[in-house]
């Protein structure tokens, strides 16, 4: 019997076995991937997440590696995503994660009076639990299994890559983001140091058919002859220098927002957090963000729950999951519906109108409120509980 399972080893799985194992439980991480998943390439991290990750214990170390935008305050920075997960990994007791570990199906069933979880994977195993916490992203089997609506099409697709430029790419890492915006496009790039470059192109317009697994030249090609021709030259030599491993080109999706506040994020004791709960369009930088935002507020209710009795009580994780869920709905609701909203007005057309409504209303009047309301929120801390009889000699492999 595991204390917790954790379906998926991104970032809301990893920071969530983090702040479980800083309120005393230990969980069990189940990743489908050989080894961590770093699609994306990179991301931005703004003031609520450094606030989630110096909960976790974590934030020194990523703030040493990478400068500060200055325009944008002190805490926003932009990060390698595997760099991220690789901090996250390292604060895990050994055989926290399981790779190559694709759950089938799950189940909930009652023994001697109590809740029990059932995950079942692809080889046969089957794992029992006293909860289940879903963060295998924007297809979740766990929020498949809850009853949650599938995640819908935006519109829209983008196109993320990592540039590498041996000799130094000459832009300053702690400049804010330089942005493009055309119709029904727009893209922007960042320094993440001195020779690596974070780029991105968002379009009205599906993959056109880069199926997984397609070719990264065709990709870096599409972009430049097609995408971005009419974009400056500064942006068509960043991605001219891409590293072509890490070109992805997929639908942006999200759920729609009376989804998340009436669906059922939870049941019983298992619940989702990241992607799994709440995908959102990247045009506020807070997909990852949240994520973040989540693992705490779900560590924050188990270890309070974990304080009151002393360990993990099966008969209240319900009502700790329950407030879980409470907390989070209406934050990622309002997240994911600023997001498209965002996207739709610096993206969706050149009209006399959309200009003055971009440029006047949005950035002009609302732009500076409507971050400083998101970036400011404050996840709170963990509570501190002493740990649990520890299990490194248990072998989860």
């Amino acid at each position: 019997m595991e204390e917790v399972v954790i379906v998926g080893a991104g970032i809301a799985g990893l920071a969530t076995a983090v702040a479980l194992k800083k309120v005393g439980v230990r969980a069990l991480v189940l990743e489908r991937s050989k080894e961590l998943r770093t699609t994306g390439a990179a991301l931005g991290l703004f003031a609520n997440a450094w606030v989630a990750l110096d909960a976790l214990g974590v934030s020194d170390k990523l703030a040493a590696l990478y400068t500060p935008m200055e325009k944008n305050g002190a805490q926003q920075r932009a990060v390698h995503r595997k760099v991220l997960l690789e901090v996250l990994a390292e604060e895990l007791p050994p055989n926290s994660i399981r790779f190559s570990s694709k759950i089938t199906s799950i189940e909930t069933q009652v023994e001697h009076g109590l809740s029990t979880c059932i995950v079942m994977l692809d080889d046969g195993t089957i794992i029992k639990s006293k909860v289940v916490i879903g963060c295998d992203g924007v297809h979740s089997i766990v929020a498949r299994w809850l009853g949650l609506r599938p995640p819908v099409y935006s519109g829209r697709s983008a196109v993320r890559g990592l540039s590498v430029f041996p000799k130094g790419h000459g832009f300053d890492p702690g400049h804010a983001i330089q942005q493009f915006v055309d119709v029904g496009k727009r893209a922007a790039f960042i320094a993440l140091n001195d020779k690596e470059v974070y780029w991105f192109l968002g379009a009205k317009c599906p993959p056109k058919g880069m199926e997984k697994g397609a070719d990264p030249e065709m990709i870096q090609r599409e972009v430049m002859e097609n995408l971005a021709k009419d974009f400056p030259p500064v942006f068509l030599d960043v991605v001219k220098h891409s590293d072509l491993s890490s070109l992805t080109w997929a639908p942006l999706m999200f759920r729609y927002p009376w989804d998340i506040l009436f669906g059922n994020l939870f049941r019983s004791s298992v619940t989702v957090a990241g992607d799994a709960m709440h995908p959102m369009t990247p045009d506020l930088g807070q997909g990852g963000c949240s994520a973040l935002e989540d693992a705490v507020a779900l560590g924050r209710h188990l270890g309070n729950s974990i304080a009151k009795h002393g360990k993990l009580v099966t008969q209240d994780i319900g009502f700790a999951i329950e407030k879980y869920a409470k907390e989070r709905r209406l934050r990622v609701a309002t997240l994911t519906t600023a997001s498209y909203l965002s996207g739709w007005v610096q993206q969706d057309g050149s009209s006399r109108f959309m200009r003055f409504l971009r440029d006047v209303i949005f950035y002009g009047l609302l732009w500076g409120r409507v971050v400083n309301g998101i970036i400011e929120y404050d996840c709170g801390k963990l509570p501190s509980v002493s740990s649990l009889p520890s299990r490194e000699s248990e072998s989860s492999i």
